[in-house]
């Protein structure tokens, strides 16, 4: 039985449908598709991609609904039995936190998903304060019209707080006290837009404080979701390493 491997991948534009892919260790045709890299594994296996429109993030409830349908599908029979991985790129993060958001209020439902998962990795975790946030988008995704972006951003955001800002601190709030106690494995940099790199150490802090098995790597200069096209034999050295300690092979040896 193949380890299934869920790729939580941010795109401007494309389908909002899932995708089953057979895989070099796990996610890499995502991986190619987005950053044109050409990469080989030695553990096989099977990957599921769920691309993202920004509006999922701009509009959580969105977001919650693709959430749901990826997890009934990860619960029906072609799957249930599956140990997983997960690998999320950076709103990715945040949308994955709106998968334990429906396990915290479905425990009965989803009570063996946490425990299915025996590792995973954030790429660029989208952590921080909201004009954090709305700055980043204007750089990263509308750059010629920086400013007025960020200010239409927080503007959004205020007027629809319930609907947008609520939903993110609830979901950083569930990441935080996520229920995954796997090995964990953060990539991130310092000059980030989007992320705030001191956030992201606090929550690598409460974790390793929980007793859990984290690793970090960052970088002073690097760019948002793009480490591995920036510094990429030191992302593939820190993944590889994590991913075999992670002892996949033997887990599906046994399988």
């Amino acid at each position: 039985m193949d380890i299934l491997q869920v790729c939580v991948v941010a795109h401007l534009q494309g389908s909002s449908h899932f995708k089953l892919l057979p895989a070099a260790i796990p996610y890499w045709p995502c991986i190619r598709e987005w950053h044109g890299l050409s990469l080989s594994w030695r553990i096989w296996t099977w990957s599921i991609s769920l691309p993202l429109e920004v509006t999922d993030f701009l509009w959580p409830r969105w977001g919650l609904e693709n959430t749901e349908r990826l997890l009934d599908l990860l619960h029906t029979d072609r799957f249930v039995s599956r140990p997983l991985l997960v690998h999320a790129f950076s709103i990715g993060c945040y949308t994955f936190s709106q998968m334990l958001v429906h396990v915290s209020q479905n425990p009965e439902k989803y009570e063996a998903f946490p425990g299915r998962i025996k590792g995973h990795v954030y790429d660029s975790a989208v952590v921080g304060s909201v004009e954090k946030m709305a700055k980043g988008l204007g750089i990263t995704v509308f750059p010629h019209c920086e400013k007025l972006v960020t200010k239409a951003s927080l503007l959004y955001f205020s007027a629809f707080k319930r609907q947008t800002v609520d939903h993110f601190n609830r979901g950083i709030e569930v990441f935080k006290s996520t229920p995954v106690r796997a090995p964990v494995l953060f990539f991130f940099c310092e000059n980030d837009p989007l992320s705030d790199h001191l956030a992201v150490e606090e929550v690598l802090d409460l974790w390793r404080k929980r007793g859990m098995d984290v690793t970090g790597k960052s970088w002073e200069d690097s760019t948002h979701a793009g480490h591995l096209r920036r510094h990429p034999q030191e992302y593939q050295l820190v993944l590889d390493n994590f991913l075999y300690s992670l002892k996949l092979s033997a887990l599906q040896s046994r399988m």
